[in-house]
Order: C-alpha cells, then sequence, then structure tokens
C-alpha cells in the first residue's frame, strides 16, 4: 500500500473534504500540510454536517490520527473555536488524535487587520482573500519574523519575537493611518492561550517519519487548488502557499519519496471564489443554475461562487503542475438534467487559438473559450455507486474529460454523502 496525497485540481471548493473523509477510512494519519483557516471543508456523515476549516478532515473518523503540519498557518483562537464546535457535534479531540507541527507560523490578531487594510485599500484592484491574515503569516514566515506555535512555551522567546514582528508591523499600520498593536495586550493573550495549545504541539516530522518506517497509510490534504498555487497559478490572484504535491512534501516534513499517488479533486464542471480571470465564467442563466443547484457559496466567508463550464485547459495545467496521477471527479449530478454541455478545448487570446494559459493576468483576463458541445442527460446520477447506475451520456462526458486532460478519473462522486462514491481505482494501491 501506498500513501496518498489530495490536492484541488482547479481553484478550490472542489470537494475535498468529501474524498479524504471516504479515503481516511483505510488511512492511518490524516496530514493537513499547507493553508490556514481560509479553507473551508464540508463533510456529511450519517446526516450531520461538519464544516472544517483548520482542522484535517479525517479528524471526524474515530481511531485516526490527525496532524497539521509544519506547512501550515495556525490561528490558536480558531483551532480551539473549532475543537469546540465538532465536540459540541459529538467529536472529540485530543492531543491522543490531534498533533501541531511546534515549528508551525501562527497567525496573530494584527495578520487580520493588515490583510483587511490592504484590500479595502486596493478597492477594485484587490485580491479577493478572506481576510483572515493567512497571506501576511505566511509573509512573516518567509520574512523570518513569524511567531510560531514552540514560541508559546517560553515567555522570553515569546516576547523577543513578537517584538520584532512589531517593528515591522507597527510601521505599517503607522503609514496605513491605524492604530499600533497593543503589545501588552497581545503578549497577555499568547500567554493565556499557550497553555490550551502546547499539549497539541510536537515535532510532527519525526512523528511521521517513524510511521512510514511502521507501515503505517498516511493520507496528505491539501487545500485550495493547484490553480491558486503561488507558482503554478493565476499569479497574483492566488492564495500565499504551495498548494500542489510538491507542498505535501515540503509542509508535512517528509521526503519525497513518501508520496506514491496523487489524487487531484475536481468538480464537473468550474467554480471560483474571489477575484482574477475565469474564461469560462457563466454570467448568465446557466451559471445561475450551477450555482444554485450545486449550493456554491464559499464554507468560510459564505461568498457566493462565480460558476462556470468545465475548463479541460485549466486541469490538464493543474495535472503536470501538480503531478496528479488520477482524477476525483465531484459534483457530477450538478448537471443532470442539462439538454446539452459544453467544455474549454482551449482559447481564443487577441485572435490566435493557444492551448495553454498565458502568464499574465491581462493576457488571461483576454482570453475567450473555445467550446467543444456534448449531449447532456436527463436521468439522475445523484446518488450513483457504480458506472452502471450512469446514463450513457454521463459516462461519455467522463471520457472525453479523460482525453482532454490526459488523466484517468480513479474516484466519482455523486453527492455529498460519504457512501455515494464510485472507485475506478483504489489510490491507495499506487
Amino acid at each position: 500500500m501506498t500513501n496518498v496525497a489530495v490536492i484541488g485540481a482547479q481553484w478550490g471548493d472542489e470537494g475535498k473534504g468529501k474524498i479524504v473523509d471516504w479515503l481516511s477510512e483505510r488511512a492511518d494519519i490524516v496530514v493537513r500540510f499547507q493553508g490556514g483557516h481560509n479553507a473551508g471543508h464540508t463533510l456529511v456523515i450519517d446526516g450531520v454536517t461538519y464544516k472544517l476549516s483548520l482542522l484535517p478532515s479525517g479528524c471526524v473518523r474515530p481511531g485516526k490520527m490527525s496532524i497539521i503540519g509544519p506547512g501550515v498557518v495556525v490561528d490558536p483562537w480558531h483551532l480551539l473555536k473549532e475543537i469546540e464546535t465538532v465536540a459540541a457535534q459529538g467529536v472529540t479531540i485530543t492531543p491522543q488524535n490531534l498533533r501541531v507541527a511546534d515549528t508551525a507560523a501562527l497567525i496573530l490578531p494584527y495578520h487580520s487587520r493588515i490583510d483587511r487594510l490592504r484590500e479595502d485599500i486596493a478597492g477594485t484592484a484587490k485580491i479577493g482573500t478572506t481576510g483572515r491574515g493567512i497571506g501576511p503569516a505566511y509573509e512573516d514566515k518567509v520574512g523570518r519574523r513569524a511567531v510560531r506555535v514552540a514560541d508559546l512555551s517560553s515567555a522570553e522567546d515569546l516576547e523577543r519575537r513578537l517584538d520584532r514582528a512589531l517593528v515591522h508591523y507597527d510601521a505599517l499600520f503607522r503609514g496605513l493611518g491605524a492604530e499600533p498593536v497593543d503589545r501588552d495586550q497581545l503578549m497577555h493573550d499568547l500567554l493565556a492561550i499557550a497553555p490550551k495549545i502546547l499539549p497539541f504541539a510536537e515535532p510532527v516530522g519525526d512523528t511521521l517519519d517513524q510511521a512510514v518506517r511502521d507501515g503505517k497509510r498516511i493520507l496528505f490534504e491539501g487545500a485550495q487548488g493547484v490553480m491558486l498555487d503561488v507558482d503554478q497559478g493565476t499569479y497574483p490572484f492566488v492564495t500565499s502557499s504551495s498548494t500542489g504535491a510538491g507542498g505535501a512534501v515540503v509542509g508535512s516534513g517528509l521526503g519525497p519519496k513518501a508520496i506514491g499517488y496523487v489524487l487531484g479533486i475536481c468538480k464537473a464542471y468550474t467554480t471560483r471564489v474571489g477575484s482574477g480571470p475565469f474564461p469560462t465564467e457563466l454570467t448568465d442563466e446557466i451559471g445561475e443554475t450551477l450555482g444554485r443547484v450545486g449550493h456554491e457559496f464559499g464554507v468560510v466567508t459564505g461568498r457566493k461562487r462565480r460558476c462556470g463550464w468545465f475548463d479541460a485547459v485549466l486541469v490538464r495545467r493543474a495535472v503536470r503542475r501538480g503531478g496528479i496521477d488520477g482524477l476525483a471527479l465531484t459534483k457530477l449530478d450538478v448537471l443532470d438534467g442539462f439538454a446539452e454541455l459544453k467544455v474549454c478545448v482551449a482559447y481564443e487570446l487577441d485572435g490566435v487559438r493557444i492551448d495553454a494559459l498565458p502568464p499574465t493576468a491581462s493576457a488571461q483576463a483576454r482570453c475567450q473559450p473555445i467550446f467543444e458541445t456534448l449531449p447532456g442527460w436527463q436521468d439522475t446520477t445523484a446518488g450513483a455507486r457504480s458506472y452502471a447506475d450512469l446514463p450513457a451520456e454521463a459516462v461519455k462526458y467522463i471520457r472525453r474529460i479523460e482525453e482532454l486532460i490526459g488523466c484517468p478519473v480513479a474516484v466519482l462522486s455523486t453527492s455529498p454523502k460519504r457512501e455515494d462514491t464510485i472507485s475506478l481505482k483504489d489510490p491507495f494501491a499506487g
């Protein structure tokens, strides 16, 4: 058996939470390796809906170890709140089933403040962040001024790290006409929360290394999607971390040989939250229908998602750049009832046909989709649990997507429910 990394193959919101939960039945450990509490994962289990944003999706499975890796930025107050929320739903989270990397960078209140100020000042040029401080926290990490989980164990270290960070942030806030950080209050708040966070902290790289040696099955859970990757995505309208399989390696603390299979998740159509180019976006009745039937609202922010036809050019890029071996296709049932479906097979840019996304945001915004039309189906796919249950036209649609993106569909999801999943290949078998 092999270890599996699950990553998004579009702009996030592809349904990774359900697939990770489904796969975690056979995993021993589930590792969240990047992002922060800007990522929303919805799980529907036995009629109960769980909305997670920082906790690994495997935490709802009894007997599984969940790990938040060093590549994640952690808001300690949100982490405790999320633990309390799932506890109220009957899920017990303790240091016995959740470990947090002691080297993970913390998201502190000044990160969300500066995040929102920047977006407000940018006006129409804003990136479309969640305003939760994820980007500024990653900036601090790279700038070597981050406060990390381990710093909470020493008042002296914490004070030193905080003072270094505030030299930077107080200058920023003054320049923006905002109040400086109340350093003493923040220090007090961090020392107060430290005893609640530190029991979860450990060097998780060592834990995972031992798990590999012991033959444990590890499931790596990504957030967002490859098209939001800071290096491979539609820059600058991206997140601040590496969302592909490479991020799973760096963000967990294991070497690249630890990952045996990369499963990319994508919807049977395309959605995007926030600003940025979206070549296949539909602003007509069809787009509204996709959004309404697919319940396309952000789990974290509640923002309405932009909807459009499946973009094979983008997913093909994600497959190649993200190291994807097989695809999990979700929300096929949302396409039930359409007389015809369209798939983007190329773009037209300034009168020239191109087969790949250009590098600049301005050129991406000028890309016009070139569509191929396929027949739809009137029978329902919702709740299907075998390929034989699918309409012939739905099978043809899936096969055409495989051809266009150069990657096989390994898993089909036909509803938010855990059991409504068709497995065409076992990712753990490699």
